[in-house]
């Protein structure tokens, strides 16, 4: 020690730590490493703890942490667990974002010259990471305004698809034309336009008959009567304040044929291309297999045309 015993000048400490002189004035006038004291001629004077304290002050700094964050973590007992998932996610983040770009780049450098344009395009309309605020935006324009807010954001998160974290340029290109489709659509045909009907017994019903169907769906299994239609119809009919008779199996299927709007259609077709077997399939997949499933129950004199798959 060259003055006050059990104390470090500013360059002793510097010494120690490993760093520059310049760097523990940084610190030290940021109020990050507190001073024991002042010399006799007025000089930074520093205990032995602010070694460790320099020593925490570097670790988190390498871990890229702002200078504001280290002081609430040296400052708060609890602050550490808080900015590390903060940051971890804003990491993540940045991540996802050079891989949709990787993916991107890929994308345009293996197309035929004559179809970079179109690509440019779709992939200008997209931010980095993806955003699936439009998506949510034309399912909530598309579902009927009386349905409960809970349901409607049930429904809406089923409805879109979540852009994968490490896509492959056929990804990429699904979800660009996923995004243009909404972005540039007009309002689709609300389901069970013009008929009275109550909407929340509707669509509270569909999700009990998709999660009966979906197994059957995920292991390939050709659509049948059974449970899942059953509850199907029945949403329809108690939606439509009527029973389920054959009759109305006949209704339905009409009813499904004449709501049909080609650009749910091509909004599921896309939807599809983006989920992965894990994801299980889309509302609109089962919506169509039990369609399907309602064909093959009716008898074939009925006359009703095959059911779409994309009136959900």
């Amino acid at each position: 020690m060259t003055e006050d015993a059990g104390r470090w000048s500013i360059g002793e400490l510097a010494e120690r730590a490993g760093v520059t002189v310049k760097t523990v004035r940084f610190y030290s006038d940021r109020g990050l490493l507190p001073e024991a004291g002042r010399s006799g001629g007025g000089h930074r004077r520093y205990g032995p703890q602010a070694l460790d304290r320099l020593r925490l002050i570097r670790s988190l700094r390498t871990l890229d942490l702002p200078v504001s964050d280290v002081g609430r973590i040296l400052d708060e007992d609890d602050a550490l667990e808080d900015v590390v998932a903060r940051r971890l996610s804003e990491v993540s983040g940045r991540l996802t974002a050079l891989r949709w770009r990787e993916a991107s780049l890929r994308l345009l450098r293996d197309c035929a010259p004559e179809q970079r344009a179109e690509r440019l395009r779709l992939l200008g309309g997209v931010t980095l990471p993806p955003d699936t605020t439009a998506l949510a935006r034309f399912w909530r324009r598309t579902l009927p305004v009386r349905l409960p807010a809970a349901l409607a954001a049930t429904v809406v998160d089923a409805a879109v698809p979540q852009p994968p974290a490490d896509p492959t340029p056929a990804q990429v290109l699904v979800f660009a034309r996923l995004h243009a489709l909404v972005a540039a659509a007009a309002p689709p045909v609300v389901h069970l336009a013009g008929l009275e009907h109550r909407p929340g017994v509707l669509y509270e019903g569909l999700g009990e008959a998709y999660d009966l169907a979906g197994p059957d769906l995920r292991a390939g299994r050709a659509p049948a009567h059974g449970e899942a239609l059953d509850r199907f119809v029945a949403a329809y009919a108690d939606a439509l304040g009527t029973r389920d008779t054959r009759a109305f199996r006949r209704r339905l299927a009409g009813l499904m044929v004449a709501g049909a709007d080609p650009l749910i259609g091509r909004y599921w077709h896309l939807a599809g291309e983006l989920v992965t077997e894990h994801d299980g399939p889309t509302p609109g997949a089962v919506h169509g297999w039990l369609c399907a499933a309602l064909k093959s129950d009716l008898r074939p004199s009925s006359g009703i045309e095959p059911c779409p798959a994309w009136t959900w």
